[in-house]
C-alpha cells in the first residue's frame, strides 16, 4: 500500500505541458529543459540516446541553442513559482537537527541572557556608547572616536576577526572566507587582497589559528548577540585610526576594545540599565511565564545555570514571572562561570542568601529554592544525578552553553538564535524565492551547458556566470548588506551554521516556540538531500532535467 501510496503522489506532482495533459514519467528518453545534450553529455535523470537531429536548415548555433535553453528555463522558473509558495516556513517554529522527543525529556536546563530573558535591541547601542566612552576617558582613545554611532545593520552573529590583520570576515563550514565579506574598519577589503593576504587562498586554517570555543590566538569568532555591539565598536575604531593615518598594534587595539566591552558587563552598567527600565529592554516575559509554568504543570524538573549575578537574575524572573520564581526551578546556578564551568572540577558550589552573601559550609546536596554560585557540572552530576538525554538544556551560545554538553556528556541541547525569525520572514518573500530558484536554475544550466566551448558559447557561458554573481549580491544583500546571512554564504552553510547543527538538536528564535508543541512531541529532521542522492528537492531539480513538483501541493511536508 505504501508503494502505491507514493507512486501516486509521484504521478500528482508530474507536472503539466503547457498545451496539454499530463507527462508519462517515461514517455522522453531526455529530460525537459536540458534541450540537446552538448557534446558527451548525458542527462542523470533519462538514459542515453543518439543526439537529436539537426533542423532541416542545418545545425543551428551552440550560443543559439545555448540561449534558447536559457529562455526555456525562464519560462520554467516563472511557472514554478505561483503566489502561494511564499510564507512556507514559520517563524515561531522549532527546527530540528536530530531526531529528539520531548517525552523522553525529564529534566530541563536554561541559561538566563537571550534564553529565559529575551532582550530588545535598544539594548545595543547603550553598550555601544558606554563601552567607546570607555576608551576614550579611561585608555585616552581619540576623541574623534566619539562621532561613531552605534550601526544595527552593520555586522551579523558568527563573523570572524583576525587579529593582526584587522580583517572582519564571514568564514563558511569549509574554512573559506565568503569573497566580498572582509572588511578592514568600516571599508570592505578587495577579494584580491584578502586572496593574497592568506597566501594566495581564501582558505583560513582555523585549526592553526584559532580554539575549540572561537578565541584562538590569532582569529576570534564572535559567536553571542552582545557581541554586536563589539564588533561595530571595533571596526569604528579601526576605521578612525586608518582614516587619519594614525599607527596602531592590531593586538593592543583588540584588547582595549574588548577589555572595554567586558567592562560594561563586569562593572555592572549593562544590569543598572536593564534593572531601570525592564519594560523596555525585556521582551517575552509573560510568554517565558507560560513555558516554565507548563514544564512543571507536567511534572518536569527545572534548573537554572547563568554567568550572570543572582541580584540581576532575581529582578529579571521577578519581573517576568513574579516573586516565587525560584519555587518553579528545582536548582539555581548563578555566575557559574561558562564554559570552564562544564569542564574545570576545582570550583565548588557555595550558598549564597537572600542579600547575596556568600556561606562557607560545605554543599552536600543542591536543595530547590536556594541558591548556588559557580560550581562545577561534576559536582552538579553527581548532586542532582540528572544525566543523559532525559537532560534538555537551552543556551544562546553555542560554544559557552552548548558544546560540552552534548559533546562530553551527551544532554540534548537546544539552541535559541533570535535572529531566525526576520531570516525566515525574508526567505518567505516573494523576491527571495524567485531570485533563489532562478539562482539555482541558472546553476543548473552553467553545469549542464559547459561542454559547448566554443568562443560565441564561452562568451553566453561568461555572461551567464555574471548574472549568477550578481543573483547571489541580490540574495546576501536581502539578509544584511555587507555580510548576508548569518546561516549561509553564497551556498555553503556558514562556520556558524556548522557548530549550530553540530552542537545542538534543536534550534529556534525564542524559548516561546515550545508553546505551539505538545510536551511529548517528536521532532523529526528532514532528510536534506546528499550530493550524490537525488530526492525531489527543488535545488537539485532546478539543474534543468525536470520540473519540480508544484509547491503548493509540497507546502504540507515542511
Amino acid at each position: 500500500m505504501a508503494g502505491a501510496g507514493l507512486r501516486a503522489a509521484a504521478r500528482r506532482w508530474l507536472p503539466r505541458r503547457d498545451h496539454g495533459g499530463p507527462r508519462a514519467a517515461s514517455s522522453s528518453p531526455s529530460c525537459p529543459g536540458c534541450g540537446p545534450p552538448g557534446p558527451g553529455a548525458h542527462c542523470p535523470g533519462a538514459p542515453r540516446s543518439a543526439p537529436a537531429p539537426a533542423p532541416a536548415g542545418g545545425p543551428a548555433e551552440p550560443s543559439a541553442h545555448l540561449w534558447a535553453r536559457y529562455q526555456d528555463m525562464r519560462r520554467l522558473v516563472h511557472d514554478l513559482l505561483p503566489p502561494e509558495v511564499c510564507s512556507l516556513l514559520n517563524p515561531a517554529a522549532i527546527y530540528a537537527n536530530n531526531e529528539i522527543s520531548l517525552r523522553d525529556v525529564e529534566v530541563y536546563g536554561f541559561d538566563y541572557d537571550y534564553t529565559l530573558a529575551q532582550y530588545s535591541d535598544t539594548l545595543h547601542p547603550e553598550i555601544f556608547n558606554a563601552a567607546r566612552d570607555i576608551l576614550v576617558e579611561h585608555y585616552k582613545y581619540p576623541e574623534g572616536i566619539r562621532k561613531y554611532d552605534y550601526n544595527p545593520s552593520f555586522a551579523i552573529r558568527g563573523l570572524h576577526y583576525d587579529i593582526q590583520k584587522s580583517l572582519l570576515m564571514k568564514i563558511d563550514a569549509f574554512h573559506y572566507v565568503q569573497l566580498g565579506t572582509a572588511y578592514r574598519g568600516l571599508q570592505p577589503v578587495p577579494d584580491e587582497e584578502v586572496i593574497e593576504l592568506y597566501g594566495g587562498t581564501q582558505h583560513i586554517p582555523l585549526y592553526q589559528m584559532s580554539g575549540f570555543y572561537g578565541k584562538g590566538p590569532s582569529i576570534k569568532q564572535f559567536m553571542d548577540i552582545f557581541s554586536l555591539p563589539e564588533m561595530a565598536l571595533l571596526s569604528c575604531v579601526v576605521d578612525h585610526f586608518l582614516g587619519h593615518g594614525l599607527e596602531f598594534d592590531q593586538a593592543h587595539l583588540y584588547k582595549d576594545v574588548t577589555d572595554a566591552i567586558r567592562d560594561v558587563h563586569v562593572k555592572g552598567l549593562m544590569y543598572q540599565w536593564i534593572a531601570r527600565d525592564m519594560e523596555k529592554y525585556i521582551l517575552r516575559g509573560d510568554e517565558t511565564f507560560a513555558v516554565l509554568s507548563r514544564l512543571v504543570a507536567h511534572g518536569k524538573q527545572l534548573f537554572l545555570i547563568t554567568n550572570s549575578p543572582f541580584s540581576f537574575v532575581d529582578k529579571g524572573m521577578r519581573h517576568m514571572v513574579g516573586p516565587d520564581w525560584r519555587q518553579l526551578f528545582d536548582v539555581v546556578i548563578v555566575q557559574a562561570d561558562k564554559p570552564s564551568f562544564f569542564t574545570d572540577r576545582r570550583k565548588p558550589f557555595r550558598k549564597l542568601d537572600e542579600k547575596g552573601s556568600l556561606h562557607w559550609d560545605r554543599i552536600t546536596r543542591l536543595e530547590k529554592g536556594k541558591i548556588y554560585r559557580q560550581g562545577n557540572l561534576f559536582d552538579f552530576l553527581r548532586l542532582t544525578e540528572w544525566r543523559g538525554p532525559r537532560v534538555l538544556y537551552f543556551g544562546d551560545h553555542l560554544y559557552s552553553d552548548l558544546a560540552d554538553l552534548m559533546l562530553r556528556h551527551g544532554w540534548r541541547t537546544g539552541a535559541i538564535i533570535p535572529e531566525l525569525e526576520r531570516e525566515i520572514r525574508i526567505i518567505n518573500t516573494e523576491q527571495y524565492m524567485h531570485s533563489l530558484t532562478w539562482q539555482q536554475a541558472l546553476t543548473g544550466l552553467l553545469e549542464r551547458m559547459q561542454t559547448y566551448q566554443d568562443a560565441e558559447s564561452r562568451q553566453v557561458l561568461a555572461a551567464w556566470m555574471k548574472e549568477r554573481q550578481e543573483l547571489r549580491c541580490v540574495t546576501k544583500a536581502l539578509f544584511n548588506a555587507q555580510f548576508g546571512s548569518i546561516f549561509r554564504t553564497f551556498h555553503n552553510p556558514t562556520y556558524f551554521s556548522r557548530r549550530l547543527v553540530r552542537f545542538s538538536d534543536l534550534y529556534m528564535a525564542s524559548l516561546s516556540c515550545l508553546l505551539n508543541y505538545r510536551v511529548d512531541f517528536t521532532f523529526y529532521p528532514r532528510r536534506t538531500p546528499l550530493q550524490h542522492e537525488a530526492p525531489l528537492w527543488m535545488d537539485q531539480l532546478c539543474t534543468g532535467c525536470m520540473k519540480t513538483p508544484f509547491l503548493g501541493d509540497m507546502a504540507h511536508i515542511r
